[in-house]
């Protein structure tokens, strides 16, 4: 017969405890006895029950109980809770408080064999007493990040939050080390031990029973685990593939080290700081973000090489996959938003070469990049407040999509940067056809010009190209690729930007190279070489100078100032510069 009352489903045998006033369950409370072998004992929709401390069990029951201590204020189960108790299965659900189940809760009981903590607060479970746990319900438990695998070793279903715990229960090497302790221990509990009496001459081995029913656990038996992994958190680690684990550390070097070098050596140069070696040295930031970030990531997978089922809750959760997934989407963002702006600048630049005040001073530039500063700052902040999420994958970037407004998100995200791409392919075309000169014969310079802008094209073109391909295409719910395959994409792709900047707009050129070499000379080092940079940049100076003065003045008289070779500058043993001035009036 069942009866309902209260909101508490009972059996009429069960000995109820309900609406109790109190705020503990008292110690040694005495507890209808019950001679049957299976009984229930009912303590629910109490909210001023708070803790239950030791020995609360004890003397209930002599056979198996299964306790139903559901939709209360239970926020502590002490040591030796369930003391004294054969406990077939303990139901701990909608307790929304419970935080803590002390290490020895189970100690000196026997059992359970169901465990129910859905939708608690519980952030860990108890790392003993729980080996005779078979089925495991933690459901609506966001809190509980982590298992107790090597407690749980006779588990054979669970129900829980994460599909990565899943993942930890399902792995082949936790299975065979849960096998072997389960069967050592098991022998070593029944097998009996022989005293040197026993070996007398007469003794015969025929008396012994070599079967061990505990061996028969070494044959596997599947696992009932929901949910199974889905696309976004398959059963892997970080990197996903061998060879993506050595790429990511060789990229992240490269980023981390070419982007140093290049703030270093920008904000320590004497030189006057023109408009753009300011938004390189943005760039360079921008990049640096990314190697950053790569680095982290970097890192996490190396920690958690073989065993990150057991950690991807930790990590995707925690405030370390936040700040990289900030990192990435920041330092991504003001990436393209510099390089479109350097882009443009060279371009105006080059179009209004002999319009001086039409050209970019670094005020504007710095009005320009404090707006990218706090669109990009926007950007990254987003999915922290709700907006997608870094916590969907394992590489903390924003693949959330669920909502229309993450959705709409990712998609402008991805049209910015195409855009983007656009504008600088187009910049460049521009900027070729503005140098090149059609009256004249093509000339090794316009080669090597071309050859350097296909160079900065094809790389924006790799890094843009096939992520944002695959990436509008899962935007709009339709994936081409699964989360390990565009492991590949943002691993080797993504990050190609980051890498080639550094070298393409700076570290190659003879104006980074003027730089060093003065900042190597201020250390004391490479004072020859420094010298011969300030000859040629003085040397060049005065030639466009001259070309200037040619170009107002209508005179040809400079003309021999704008063919001053290397010849006419002498450096001197002190380290400066002479100018042959005879050769000069001679001219």
């Amino acid at each position: 017969m069942w009866s309902l009352k209260s909101g508490c489903l009972r059996m009429t045998q069960r000995v109820a405890l309900k609406h109790s006033l109190g705020v503990n369950i008292p110690q040694q409370f005495s507890w209808p006895y019950s001679e049957q072998y299976f009984s229930y004992r009912d303590v629910c929709d109490n909210l001023y029950l708070h803790e239950v401390p030791p020995n609360t069990f004890t003397g209930m029951t002599k056979g198996y109980v299964t306790m139903y201590l559901y939709n209360n204020g239970i926020r502590e189960i002490h040591n030796y809770a369930f003391n004294g108790t054969k406990i077939d299965k303990l139901v701990l659900k909608n307790n929304q408080n419970l935080r803590e189940i002390h290490r020895d809760a189970f100690k000196g009981a026997t059992g359970p064999g169901v465990l129910d903590v859905s939708a608690t607060a519980l952030t860990e479970l108890p790392s003993q007493g729980l080996e005779s746990v078979l089925v495991l319900s933690a459901q609506s438990a966001y809190a509980l990040k982590s298992l107790p695998l090597k407690g749980l070793r006779s588990l054979r279903e669970a129900h829980l939050t994460y599909n990565s715990h899943c993942c930890s229960l399902l792995n082949p090497h936790r299975l065979q080390r849960v096998i072997g302790d389960s069967a050592d221990s098991a022998l070593m509990d029944t097998t009996p031990l022989l005293s040197e009496a026993d070996f007398d001459e007469d003794y015969s081995f025929q008396h012994l029973n070599y079967y061990y029913p505990e061996l028969d656990m070494c044959e596997t038996q599947p696992i009932i685990c929901t949910p199974e992994e889905d696309a976004f958190n398959p059963c892997e680690d970080i990197a996903g593939f061998g060879f993506l684990r050595v790429a990511i550390w060789v990229i992240n070097i490269l980023a981390i080290a070419g982007n140093l070098m290049v703030l270093l050596v920008c904000i320590t140069s004497r030189n006057k700081l023109t408009v753009p070696r300011f938004l390189i040295c943005h760039l360079a930031f921008a990049d640096l973000c990314i190697g950053v970030y790569l680095l982290v990531i970097a890192t996490v997978d190396l920690r958690t090489r073989g065993h990150y089922s057991q950690h991807a809750i930790e990590w995707q959760t925690g405030p370390g996959c936040s700040a990289a997934g900030f990192l990435s989407m920041f330092g991504g963002e003001l990436s393209v938003y510099t390089l479109s702006t350097l882009t443009l600048e060279r371009w105006h630049t080059i179009t209004n070469a002999l319009h001086v005040e039409r050209q970019l001073v670094l005020t504007q530039a710095a009005g320009i990049m404090a707006a990218g500063w706090l669109i990009c700052l926007g950007m990254g902040m987003l999915p922290l407040v709700g907006v997608s999420s870094y916590t969907k994958v394992s590489m903390c970037l924003p693949m959330d999509i669920e909502t229309p407004l993450a959705q709409a998100f990712i998609i402008i995200v991805l049209l910015l940067n195409v855009s983007a791409f656009i504008v600088v392919c187009v910049c460049y075309v521009l900027i070729y056809l503005a140098i090149k000169n059609p009256e004249l014969p093509e000339r090794s310079a316009d080669t090597r010009i071309a050859k350097r802008m296909a160079v900065l094209i094809f790389t924006d073109f790799l890094c843009m190209a096939p992520i944002s391909f695959f990436a509008i295409s899962a935007a709009f719910k339709f994936p081409l690729i699964t989360v390990t395959n565009a492991k590949i994409l943002l691993v080797l792709f993504f990050p190609i930007n980051s890498c080639a900047n550094p070298f393409l707009y700076a570290i190659f050129t003879k104006a980074f190279r003027k730089d060093t070499f003065q900042l190597l000379t201020a250390m004391g080092c490479c004072k020859n070489k420094a010298s011969i940079y300030r000859m040629k940049a003085y040397c060049s100076e005065k030639a466009i100078k001259s070309h200037v003065d040619i170009n107002n003045k209508g005179s040809h008289k400079a003309v021999c100032l704008a063919t001053i070779t290397h010849k006419d500058c002498h450096p001197t043993k002190e380290g400066g510069l002479h100018l042959n001035k005879g050769e000069m009036q001679n001219s």
